[in-house]
């Protein structure tokens, strides 16, 4: 049996789209280039979402580990 581990999920996912969700109920998706142990991730081509539509589209942006609380791959 293998085990995944949250960090290798995270490399998988590397350089695929990735959907975001914060704490304060923002989504994001876009591109992840990089990421930290501290699950710091920079997207790159990345946009805001309200109830699936685009709100805004902001290039690449970095959010803090700490506001995280789902990534998922599109």
């Amino acid at each position: 049996m293998e085990t995944a581990r949250p960090l290798d999920a995270l490399n998988k996912a590397r350089n695929h789209r990735v959907i975001v969700e914060l704490k304060n109920g923002k989504q994001y998706v876009g591109e992840l280039k990089a990421f930290d142990i501290h699950i710091n991730i920079v997207l790159d081509e990345a946009e805001e979402r309200v109830n699936g539509e685009v709100k805004r589209k902001l290039g690449s942006i970095f959010i803090r580990g700490d506001t995280i609380i789902m990534i998922s791959t599109e």
